[in-house]
């Protein structure tokens, strides 16, 4: 089985790193890759701390929305109340107030004015 993976070249390090490859050069692209890491972290770091700024900003628009929907359905439940009275109000002026009721409301503020300047005149 080791040989049909050929198991042997993976315990031979020179293999690993190319036949061509002094140890000089390793250390060089080792040390490459050393400083690729570092930029690695450095930029998965400043990933991180976005981030957690854009979940900060997320959570407070979440609560602004959630703010702006319970005033919303303030505001509905008034306004539906609104609407509920003035439909109340509409019915009760249909027929509670024809032309001979007003007409009878004129004539009594007319009395009414006549008897207070006659009260007004005699005492």
């Amino acid at each position: 089985m080791a040989s049909t993976l050929n198991m042997s070249n993976f315990a031979n390090r020179d293999s690993l790193l190319g036949p061509d490859i002094k140890p000089a050069d390793a250390m060089t692209r080792i040390s490459e890759q050393d400083e690729g890491l570092e930029k690695l972290e450095e930029t998965v770091i400043s990933t991180k701390h976005i981030a957690l700024a854009v979940n900060e900003e997320l959570d407070l628009h979440t609560r602004l929305i959630d703010d702006l929907d319970e005033h919303v359905e303030v505001t509905d439940s008034r306004l539906k109340r609104v609407q509920k009275n003035l439909a109340i109000l509409n019915k009760r002026t249909k027929g509670g107030c024809s032309c001979l009721c007003m007409l009878l409301s004129v004539i009594g503020i007319v009395v009414l004015v006549v008897a207070l300047w006659m009260i007004i005149k005699y005492l």
